[in-house]
């Protein structure tokens, strides 16, 4: 394993951000397939162009559960799961310190490379919570909803030497020299140093060839949108807020990330277990809470639509945010090798464009395809 010490990498590459795209951790989509005792690289999911030129298929693995997300899994449940996506050819892997204090980061690093090598793949990762040692409470479990002793805990950091730090830790834990994509992780309540320091850092990075490229990462559409009008960042993702159920990324966000050429990656397309399932169940949670009444009602209604057409509800939902040009990845969590089969297969699912009219022509989801006005790369 090469760790290197970000302040010192002597990679260049051009300096003209907005002429590259956006994915963060380790090996580059253009990198030489692995020897043939590994599973093949060739064949891959479809994907969607960069700015900067990679390419991450349409369909990703979000690896938050490989962290111990609340409940515990196994380094041989990650690394089949891994397996699994590979052979059915994702290429794009999602990860952040914040994931089990790190166990996420190390699992999908060691799974990649049993399974590829590393070659042809692309990784994400975040910055802005340092990991540090924590003795005082390393008797505990971590009280942010991994199963995973609290030997350490994070802390908000959108400084240089924060974000340094953070890249370099990471690098470490997923065993390579260089990210493709480094995301700020949650900047809700720290615009001022993450749109500064922090922005600033990655880009920093970027020029040192570090880094990939570089975005922010959020549970909501407005700040992303500001990053993406006022930032040189490559690419966004936005989690929870271009679904079935929520489309308030249409208003503001994907209209200025395409005017910039910034890619945006949709993730919780699930609304966190509400759009999970083919039989809407008022109980799931919808946005990590208990779903409103209104909102299962509406659930409910859209998924009625999806059995005229001999659709399931979760097919729609993971296909759904990828009718907009300007998304190019759709990222799922998936635990286990079951999952990624169920995804791929959803992922997969023929879907007649009378179901996304139908839909629009009602009012129930606003069909992204037709409002679109520019096209992708």
């Amino acid at each position: 394993m090469t760790r290197a010490a970000p302040a010192h990498n002597t990679a260049q590459r051009n300096s003209k951000h907005h002429t590259y795209a956006v994915t963060v951790i380790v090996v580059p989509v253009t990198s030489t397939p692995p020897p043939r005792d590994h599973a093949s690289i060739e064949r891959t999911l479809p994907t969607r162009a960069l700015r900067t030129g990679h390419r991450l298929t349409e369909l990703g693995l979000g690896a938050a559960q490989f962290g111990n997300l609340f409940t515990e899994t196994t380094d041989d449940e990650s690394h089949r799961a891994v397996g699994a996506a590979v052979e059915e050819g994702i290429r794009y892997f999602d990860t952040a310190p914040h994931y089990g204090l790190g166990l996420s980061e190390r699992r999908l690093g060691d799974a990649l490379h049993a399974a590829t090598r590393r070659g042809g793949v692309v990784i994400s990762s975040k910055v802005g919570r340092l990991l540090v040692d924590s003795p005082d409470t390393a008797h505990r479990l971590d009280d942010d909803g991994f199963a995973v002793p609290a030997t350490k805990r994070r802390v908000w950091d959108f400084s240089r030497d924060g974000i340094l730090r953070s890249v370099e830790q990471s690098l470490a834990r997923l065993g390579t020299d260089r990210l493709d994509i480094a995301y700020l992780h949650d900047p809700d309540d720290h615009w001022g140093p993450a749109s500064s320091s922090g922005i600033a850092a990655l880009a920093e990075l970027r020029d040192q060839g570090v880094v990939g490229a570089i975005g922010a990462g959020m549970n909501q559409a407005a700040m992303p949108a500001e990053f993406v009008r006022r930032t040189d960042v490559d690419v966004v993702m936005v989690a929870g807020r271009f679904t079935l159920l929520d489309q308030s990324a249409l208003d503001d966000l994907l209209p200025v990330a395409g005017a910039r050429g910034v890619g945006v990656v949709a993730a919780a397309v699930y609304n966190s277990g509400l759009l999970s399932s083919a039989a809407v169940d008022g109980s799931a949670t919808y946005d990590y809470g208990a779903a409103p009444r209104a909102v299962v009602e509406r659930a409910a209604r859209i998924a009625a639509v999806c059995d005229r057409h001999g659709v399931k509800l979760p097919a729609a939902a993971v296909q759904y945010p990828l009718r907009h040009p300007g998304v190019v990845s759709v990222v799922t969590g998936m635990r286990t090798q079951e999952h990624v089969r169920s995804n791929v297969a959803r992922y997969r699912a023929a879907i007649p464009e009378a179901l996304w009219e139908e839909l629009h022509v009602t009012g129930l989801v606003p069909d992204p395809a037709r409002a679109s006005r520019f096209s992708r790369a």
